[in-house]
């Protein structure tokens, strides 16, 4: 009779099976869900409900992880929670009986069959990690098989020879191997194949898109229900010199410097309308001076690589999943629920968190709240009648942390989507627009950390430098939109003619900036000045 009394991962566990027939011992299960698991995975960065209350954990499947005599067990877990919703995590574990292997990563010492050791967190372990690297590059065509390894045709993986972590990641896990790989492990995951797998496969083995990381494999289950889950990514290692957030943050700086180096006075800089499209060859030479060219080129590549990334994601005609598609009242019934959900959220944390904000903030969120009928119409009256360009998949949480930059040029990735958004909505088609939306939304974000960072270093007051950074903002956007239409308009790319490219940026820019809201009244109340001000520079416009 097994030992079901254990309170704590400190207490050991006993039973009288091998590691291999564990899995299916209902006692051990029992246990490991209830007392072990729950403390552990509340824990870990990758664990999603930390705002929640657990309420259960069940073992939704599991499934071998294996090579020769190895054997490790991938677990998908149900976390239930009290408020009557779940998610599903992945975890690999791995049974080792030297303490060395299981001084982090330890989840439950335990006292098998035939000997002692401790459960770990798989992922820790490099045998662990190369059983899955050498399963993905000999990975057969065609897996019919339960757990399916993929590789690209098109590659051939060497030996493996290490492996490593990338670093503390919020929602998975990614090792190196052989300093040239990276194989993401997706620890939040869904009943469905994941958007950054769809999306990266798509890109860069069917349309050899080169600014994302090449895809090489990947692993996914099917599950009991004949769900095809995606468990790992691999992809090429991309050399980077940072993100451009980290990129535009050390640059923005620099402009704001230069005000005081070069004594600039805001009244002496021409105004630009917002969305007026201008190439940097007919910017006013005070901008120029001001911004410096370098960032603007900058700016305009940004522009090219967007473009050319929805380019290749709008031009499929055998891929139902990726072919453009028009606007329809389907699309707009979706849209309005969606919107109008999070909008009422979004008034009822402004009206709950007045009492955190001051100043300039406070006189906007008090703006908000007065123009909430107003926004609600805006929101609502989406007419899809009048638009006549297409909708395609597109990044979807698309913003300036989500590229790398390398010497002269940019790389896109992760293309997961939204975190807040369920699995389909992540894959539904919408107006590429939305992402450049989303990019505009970053810029205005890199604007004011910048002013937040640093404004000790500057000598005008912060209201000022407030304005000089919403001229910085229209300017870049107008750089942004003239490379970005050229390029899409020479594809052929339908995104739209002049008015409703603005109406569709107008529009997802303010559905951004009420997102964000969210996130700054819960997180950060000093920064809901950002999008407040988002949301008024549209409803001004």
């Amino acid at each position: 009779m097994e030992n079901a009394k254990i309170k704590s991962t400190k207490t050991t566990f006993s039973s009288n099976k091998k590691w291999e027939e564990l899995i299916e011992s209902k006692d051990f299960i029992d246990v490991f869900l209830s007392e072990v698991l729950e403390e552990y995975i509340q824990k870990q960065r990758w664990y999603g409900g930390k705002s929640s209350q657990l309420k259960y954990i069940e073992l939704s499947e599991y499934f071998r992880i294996q090579q020769g005599d190895e054997v490790y067990f991938g677990l998908i877990l149900e976390v239930n929670f009290t408020e009557a919703f779940y998610h599903h995590y992945f975890l690999p574990i791995s049974f080792v009986s030297d303490e060395n292997f299981a001084k982090e990563n330890r989840i439950l010492p335990i006292k098998l069959k035939d000997q002692e050791g401790y459960i770990i967190d798989a992922m820790y372990l490099e045998s662990f990690r190369k059983v899955v690297y050498e399963r993905i590059s000999n990975a057969l065509p065609v897996d019919k098989t339960p757990v399916q390894y993929h590789k690209s045709e098109t590659f051939n993986f060497p030996k493996y020879k290490s492996s490593n972590f990338l670093g503390a990641e919020q929602s998975n896990t990614s090792i190196i191997y052989n300093d040239t790989f990276i194989l993401k492990f997706f620890r939040r995951i869904y009943a469905d194949k994941n958007p950054d797998y769809e999306m990266s496969h798509f890109l860069s083995h069917n349309k050899e898109f080169k600014h994302t990381p090449k895809y090489l494999g990947s692993i996914n289950i099917v599950d009991s229900e004949n769900t095809n889950i995606t468990i790992g990514l691999m992809q090429e290692l991309v050399p980077n010199k940072g993100d451009a957030w980290e990129y535009f943050l050390k640059e923005i700086h620099k402009i704001y410097l230069s005000i005081d180096n070069k004594q600039i006075e805001l009244k002496n800089l021409p105004d630009i309308e917002l969305f007026k499209r201008c190439s940097i060859v007919n910017l006013p030479p005070q901008i120029v001076d001001w911004v410096g060219l370098n960032l603007l080129t900058k700016v305009q590549l940004l522009a090219q690589r967007t473009a050319e990334m929805h380019i290749a994601l709008g031009s499929e005609f055998a891929d139902t999943s990726f072919t453009p598609t028009r606007f329809n009242g389907d699309y707009t019934v979706w849209l309005k629920n969606r919107l109008t959900y999070q909008f009422q959220n979004r008034l009822n944390l402004t009206e709950n968190n007045l009492h955190k904000l001051d100043d300039y903030s406070l006189k906007l969120a008090k703006e908000f709240l007065e123009n909430k009928n107003l926004i609600r119409k805006r929101l609502v009256n989406f007419d899809w009648t009048k638009l006549k360009g297409e909708r395609i998949r597109i990044h979807g949480d698309y913003h300036l942390g989500q590229i790398l930059v390398q010497d002269d040029d940019f790389c896109i990735l992760d293309f997961e989507g939204e975190p807040e958004s369920t699995i389909r909505d992540r894959k539904v088609k919408q107006p590429p627009l939305k992402d450049v939306a989303g990019l505009f939304r970053s810029f205005h974000y890199a604007i004011y950390s910048t002013i937040f960072n640093h404004q000790e270093e500057y000598s005008k007051d912060k209201e000022e430098l407030f304005e000089f950074g919403e001229l910085l903002y229209k300017y870049f956007i107008s750089v942004f939109l003239e490379t970005y239409r050229a390029v899409t308009q020479e594809a052929n790319l339908s995104i739209g003619y002049t008015n409703e490219r603005v109406y569709l940026l107008k529009y997802c820019l303010l559905e951004k900036a009420i997102y964000e809201l969210g996130y700054e009244l819960n997180s950060r109340p000093k920064w809901t000045i950002i999008p407040l001000k988002g949301i008024a520079n549209i409803m001004n416009s």
